[in-house]
């Protein structure tokens, strides 16, 4: 073997060990990110308009996904969640007049966690593909709801307030199942 192929084979055994070890401190990594996303969302705009009070909505939030037994189908879960807020926070925001260098930061911050977690989590079409299918059809059916909502209501301020106020619930959750995983 040349010097090029060992060269290779070490890069390979490397770039392995790293990930492996990332891996290993996601739970941490994604307890810093939503921390990290929850103050964006706060620093993103002021406090809740009094005039959208009376347009609130209940989305009801489907927790029963983030309740596998199984690890892996959580990890999943927030990965689908994570895709959902991303698309959700990628399109129409120009009525809602936040802080865009927050909401660049928000979004950087989730695409980076999207990534982590597609490279972590084991997609395992068998044994986790129904349950996993049945999660990401709950969470694709809360996430229409919001997306209708925005769309209804024309992207308007209010609209994107409350979505917003929902997205911290949201990870609110997502955070409160890390630190179980943890324990």
């Amino acid at each position: 073997m040349n010097d090029f192929g060992l060269i290779l084979i070490g890069l390979i055994l490397c770039t392995t060990t790293i990930s492996s070890l990332q891996c290993n401190h996601l739970p941490l990594q994604q307890r810093k990110v939503i921390e990290n996303s929850l103050q964006l969302l706060d620093k993103m705009g002021r406090k809740f308009p009094q005039q959208c009070l009376r347009e609130k909505m209940s989305f009801r939030f489907p927790e029963q996904v983030l309740k596998p037994r199984q690890r892996e189908a959580v990890k999943m879960a927030i990965e689908e969640i994570f895709h959902h807020i991303f698309y959700i926070f990628s399109k129409n925001l120009t009525v809602a007049a936040w802080d865009g260098t927050a909401l660049e930061q928000f979004q950087n911050g989730l695409y980076q966690q999207i990534e982590q977690l597609e490279a972590c989590v084991i997609k395992k079409q068998t044994h986790y593909f129904r349950n996993k299918e049945v999660n990401r059809l709950k969470l694709k059916k809360y996430f229409q709801k919001i997306d209708c909502f925005l769309k209804d209501k024309q992207h308007n301020l209010c609209s994107w307030e409350i979505s917003r106020a929902e997205m911290r619930r949201c990870l609110q959750l997502i955070d409160k199942v890390v630190r179980r995983l943890n324990n």
